[in-house]
């Protein structure tokens, strides 16, 4: 965690947050690193990581076996373009889940849907759900138990209200 605030120019921060994915997310149970910062056949979208999902009972058996995530390494929140355009990457591979996790979080307001808040909420309507995830929330966790708690917390809250934020 501490390379991922120690970086200093942009492809060093997104690597280290990158990094930190590859290396926490196949803690979990059932899940395994499948690519890493690879293009589509275009040479025109790139997906930072790709993870396989062995659908573990321990892991993310609520979720696809594909899972895109998309890092930001950003001091400031994500905007509704930088979501719009990882809705529309996982649109065009067809997967209909995926993570964004932003250091700085997402801009607008959950409860009133602006800005990439209502990115993430047209998504929804169209089928794709995108869950964010902060390295803040990462850092409280002492288990991948607990990773696994929160990603089916935001998936079911994202659901039922529409909002990526309780």
């Amino acid at each position: 965690m501490n390379r991922v605030d120690a970086v200093e120019t942009v492809n060093e921060k997104g690597r280290a947050l990158e990094d930190l994915i590859c290396f926490l997310f196949p803690q979990i149970p059932g899940i395994e690193i499948a690519q890493r910062n690879a293009l589509n056949a275009f040479l025109t979208e790139e997906v930072d990581v790709a993870l396989w999902n062995a659908h573990h009972n321990r892991g993310l058996y609520f979720l696809p076996h594909l899972l895109l995530l998309e890092a930001k390494n950003w001091s400031t929140p994500c905007g509704s373009q930088e979501v719009a355009y990882f809705v529309q990457r996982l649109h065009h591979r067809g997967c209909d889940h995926g993570i964004l996790l932003a250091k700085g979080g997402i801009t607008g307001n959950a409860q009133d849907l602006t800005q990439a808040h209502f990115e993430i909420a047209t998504a929804l309507g169209n089928g794709i759900r995108v869950l964010v995830l902060t390295p803040a929330e990462i850092l409280g966790l002492t288990n991948t138990d607990e990773l696994v708690d929160i990603l089916k917390q935001k998936l079911c809250h994202l659901v039922v209200s529409g909002t990526t934020i309780p």
